[in-house]
């Protein structure tokens, strides 16, 4: 029975990753507010990988939805013409840009991982992030700006490495990956669309790492899967994909005709809300 319910909890974990993930709101600032109501039966050390290593079918929905914009390969005309020949250069230097703006959060990940699980990982740190990334979204939107940037091939590589820069926030949690890169975005010029699919590509190795990172300390400090381990994390996944598969299109349907205005207020309500359980737990309910 026990087993059953940690699979509906982890199917409900999928549905607000697969939500959370590619919207600008925060994933943990919805973590937090979730684990106030479900309990798994698992022990700390799993929930913790746990939360990462979901992202992984969220990364699935978005090479699934655009394996045709990076797939850097063209397909086999039956004629060795060299190995260059093969290659979609264009593919191939978004993914060079893609590579430059995950640097700065791929050291600095490695090198603080457990330092800020261990100091930010808490309602106040995100509570705070929540609204001062929503008031940011609300001042963007209110300046009048046309867009240098509107298309994927058009980003440079300086306008990918501030975009690289801006990433590093979201190591701090409630600052929201995907809210962190889309400002920062909007920043350099980018149009709305075009910051939001950067952001998506972004996720594909970041994710990736940070997931096989969180395995890979996980077993190095001699935890073992057991199967109900491994059922729930494969639950969380599947879930995870299936809602991103829509939440991406509905963030991309969305951001061709509105601003992201309303993000910015939904964070600040959320901000108040996490921010409201962590006072009421600490100074009312002692």
């Amino acid at each position: 029975m026990e087993l059953l319910l940690d699979l509906l909890r982890s199917a409900v974990y999928g549905v607000i990753e697969g939500i959370t993930e590619w919207l600008p709101i925060s994933s943990t600032g919805h973590m937090i507010l979730a684990e106030q109501v479900l309990k798994f039966s698992f022990d700390d050390a799993f929930m913790s990988m746990f939360r990462v290593v979901i992202q992984l079918g969220a990364i699935l929905a978005v090479l699934v939805l655009y394996w045709k914009k990076l797939w850097p390969f063209c397909a086999d005309n039956g004629r060795d013409s060299g190995f260059a020949k093969h290659l979609r250069w264009p593919v191939v230097r978004l993914w060079c840009k893609i590579v430059v703006a995950c640097v700065p959060a791929a050291v600095l990940g490695f090198l603080l991982d457990d330092w800020l699980d261990a100091h930010l990982y808490n309602s106040v740190v995100v509570a705070i992030m929540l609204i001062v990334y929503g008031a940011a979204f609300i001042l963007i939107e209110r300046r009048p700006r046309v867009p240098a940037t509107t298309k994927l091939n058009r980003i440079t590589y300086k306008q990918a490495l501030l975009v690289g820069a801006w990433q590093v926030l979201a190591m701090i949690p409630g600052t929201s990956r995907s809210g962190a890169t889309i400002v920062g975005g909007l920043l350099c010029g980018m149009s709305r669309p075009c910051a939001s699919q950067f952001t998506f590509f972004l996720a594909i190795p970041v994710m990736a790492g940070a997931s096989g990172l969180k395995v890979v300390k996980y077993l190095a400090e001699g935890s073992v899967f057991t199967l109900a381990e491994v059922l729930a994390l494969a639950v969380g996944c599947v879930v995870a994909f299936l809602v991103s598969m829509a939440a991406i299109r509905f963030l991309m349907n969305y951001v061709k005709k509105h601003t992201f205005t309303a993000f910015g207020w939904y964070r600040i309500a959320l901000g108040v809300v996490v921010l409201g359980i962590w006072a009421l737990q600490t100074y009312v309910l002692v």
